[in-house]
């Protein structure tokens, strides 16, 4: 990227594409394509000028269709530009965070001025949304880190569901956040969990399906037919058998909205105590003691923890490596399911 293109990404005062559902307003920025970037993806090129948006976020304006190459729409990220091209974007406005500061208690497991490791506990909301306002991780990164107010979701890199447990990274500064953020779309950060599913699964393998909303319920996500999600990848290995249920251990390649529970409710194996993609399942164990079939009557959230995190630190470049032991309750409940199947033998329903 030149001094000469770099320069040239200016706002523009010229009119969005045309869309009648777009509504909100754009800041227009304009790339000259230079004999350097000549052959270049279009997605590496925007990113290179527009430095306050992560390589990941400029993908999604492509494929939103907020980018034109000499006035077309094109909705593909690899597309290869030529010299002399003239390439419109038309990005959201970056808005200020709005939202309060709390002191909400934090397990950091690692930190430094670039990036911070939290082990976030059951019930804690990654950032405000409908109806939540604060006590969630992002008021309480606002408190303990100040300065991140800068960043775009307090450097909020990637999410985990409200009653999951584990790792996540958080971003401290703006070239930590943008080198994260594409670090996780290329799939270079490695993220593990932990879960128990319903039934006995015979052997691990991978699920690659696309995710997508579901078309009859508003808070479900579910597999779509190929074309009509996002593609979204599972790759899992069985743990442990137990009588009624199998302790697995999960990698994501993607990360989607609900993606381990959904894809595991797929293939007919949802996660233990999961209130969305399993509500339905038994909740009683035949022959089992009293103690264990009360266990699993009260495991009212999906038994998912996110155990290991493996990532390039974004600034340093040090390899660094994070592992969160499992929840109390969790650990309890495999140590009832241990003892309910030496009780039945290896018999398994």
């Amino acid at each position: 990227m030149t001094e000469q293109q770099t320069e040239e990404h200016l706002k523009m005062p010229a009119d969005p594409p045309a869309d009648p559902q777009e509504q909100a307003p754009r800041e227009h920025y304009r790339v000259n394509v230079t004999d350097e970037s000549h052959g270049e993806r279009l997605d590496v090129v925007i990113a290179a000028a527009l430095t306050s948006h992560s390589r990941n976020t400029v993908r999604n304006f492509i494929v939103d269709g907020l980018v034109q190459v000499d006035g077309r729409v094109i909705r593909k990220p690899s597309y290869s530009v030529t010299s002399g091209m003239l390439l419109d974007v038309y990005a959201p406005p970056l808005v200020p965070l709005e939202n309060t500061p709390q002191d909400i208690p934090l397990e950091i497991v690692y930190e430094d001025e670039d990036i911070a490791v939290v082990n976030k506990p059951l019930g804690l909301i990654i950032h405000p949304g409908a109806g939540v306002a604060e006590g969630t991780l992002l008021n309480a990164l606002l408190y303990r880190y100040p300065g991140s107010a800068t960043l775009p979701r307090a450097g909020i890199v990637h999410r985990i569901d409200k009653d999951t447990t584990g790792l996540l990274v958080v971003a401290r500064s703006e070239r930590a956040f943008l080198q994260l953020s594409d670090d996780i779309s290329e799939h270079k950060v490695v993220r593990e969990y932990a879960a128990i599913a319903e039934g006995v699964i015979a052997s691990g393998g991978t699920v690659d399906c696309e995710i997508g909303r579901d078309p009859v319920s508003r808070i479900r996500m579910s597999v779509v037919p190929p074309g009509m999600g996002r593609p979204a990848v599972t790759h899992y290995r069985v743990e442990e058998r137990f009588r009624a249920h199998t302790l697995l251990r999960l990698r994501l390649e993607t990360g989607r909205t609900h993606q381990i529970r959904v894809h595991m409710a797929h293939l007919d194996h949802p996660l233990l105590g999961d209130q969305v993609y399993g509500a339905g399942r038994r909740r009683f164990l035949g022959g089992a003691s009293e103690e264990l079939n009360e266990a699993l009557r009260c495991f009212r959230h999906q038994a998912l923890h996110a155990l290991h995190l493996e990532l390039t630190h974004p600034v340093s470049g040090q390899a660094l490596s994070f592992e969160a032991p499992l929840p109390e309750d969790f650990v309890a409940l495999i140590k009832l399911l241990r003892a309910d199947l030496r009780a039945h033998g290896t018999k398994q329903s």
